[in-house]
């Protein structure tokens, strides 16, 4: 079946090959900053539980946070921005007692993200994109939530690909240029949202652009259902990413080793974004934004990224930094490995042609 090709991410690709991107930061350090209480999050909606802390909700009840948190990052130089959507899943929302609300949240989310880039875009005629952001729900189909259990599972893939194609079609019929399913602590969880993304295309006839972004655990260099990040690279490479890369887990300096790791074998452009340092004693961050933006420079510098942004604890502070560190910088050089075969388990292996 032929597809129609996606405008956008031949665009993102272009301006790719000119210079390092910019993504957005955290929205959940920044949701935090206006110290929201129970009526902020829970609206007029009737809900049986309480919903502080559910900050995909806030899409409905408060826009304008979201709104203004999103045009935040575009001023400080974001080309692209993700929707408020981390948690915005039927699996995760059962937690709020929100689960009816998940389509409406992840399509309002798309437009306010998406009528803000437009907005930017028109301003000075630099394209802006927006990433419909899938999280990677509370379960696992990698690991048994039972120690007595081995091979008990809290869910099976098919229904876990059902969640992801439902979020993500809401996404798009919002108005998002891409889908990113990231913080990947489980690959097959990846693998069932892959499986998602690519019947999704055929039912809509289009392509459907997909960042994929691995969380590392520790510092193994893995992520929690063991695979490395070669060995992950690998195991969705099939899927034609747009973009591959790491979020979350380190601060930039912890995360510099793997990154370089993975740059070395993605065969497509590598975004990645890094939390503010680690987190203190009482799980704030403390890491400054000249400080982030020193090795972010460094990062550029390798020719590590194509596309840089930031997770836990970053502001729209750090993203200018980030972006004044790679101002002239070239982009890094995707990779063109030679033809071998590469399988992976845990670890990769490479049979040489």
């Amino acid at each position: 079946m032929s597809l129609t090709p996606s405008i956008a991410a031949q665009t993102l690709r272009a301006e790719a090959a000119k210079r390092i991107l910019l993504n957005d930061g955290a929205f959940g350090t920044m949701i935090q900053s206006y110290r929201l209480e129970e009526a902020d999050y829970r609206g007029s909606y009737d809900l049986s539980r309480d919903q502080k802390g559910n900050n995909d909700l806030l899409v409905l009840t408060r826009p304008d946070i979201i709104d203004a948190i999103t045009r935040a990052y575009l001023d400080a130089g974001s080309d692209i921005v993700a929707t408020n959507t981390f948690n915005a899943n039927t699996i995760s929302e059962e937690d709020y007692d929100a689960g009816h609300l998940v389509r409406e949240m992840n399509v309002q989310a798309s437009r306010i993200a998406r009528a803000a880039a437009d907005d930017y875009q028109a301003r000075d005629g630099r394209p802006r994109f927006v990433a419909g952001a899938i999280g990677p729900t509370n379960k696992t189909l990698s690991l048994s939530p039972d120690v007595n259990d081995p091979g008990f599972r809290a869910i099976d893939f098919d229904t876990l690909k059902d969640v992801y194609a439902d979020q993500a079609e809401a996404l798009l019929d919002g108005g998002c240029d891409f889908i990113l399913i990231e913080t990947i602590f489980d690959t097959l969880n990846a693998k069932a949202g892959i499986v998602a993304i690519k019947e999704l295309e055929v039912k809509l006839g289009r392509e459907i652009p997909l960042m994929l972004s691995m969380t590392i655990t520790d510092m193994s260099g893995r992520n929690l259902s063991g695979h490395s990040v070669e060995a992950f690279t690998y195991t969705v490479r099939h899927a034609r990413p747009l973009t591959i890369g790491l979020n979350c887990a380190f601060g930039a300096d912890l995360m510099r080793p793997y990154l370089q790791a993975m740059e070395q074998v993605a065969d497509c452009l590598v975004m990645a974004y890094p939390n503010a340092g680690l987190p203190n004693e009482l799980g704030a961050y403390d890491e400054l934004p000249a400080d982030t933006g020193a090795q972010i420079a460094d990062w550029a510098d390798a020719g590590l990224i194509n596309i840089v942004g930031g997770c836990c604890g970053t502001t729209p502070s750090h993203i200018a930094a980030m972006g004044a560190a790679v101002k002239g910088k070239a982009p890094r050089t995707i990779a063109t490995p030679t033809p071998s075969m590469r399988l992976a388990g845990l670890d990769p292996f490479v049979i040489a042609a």
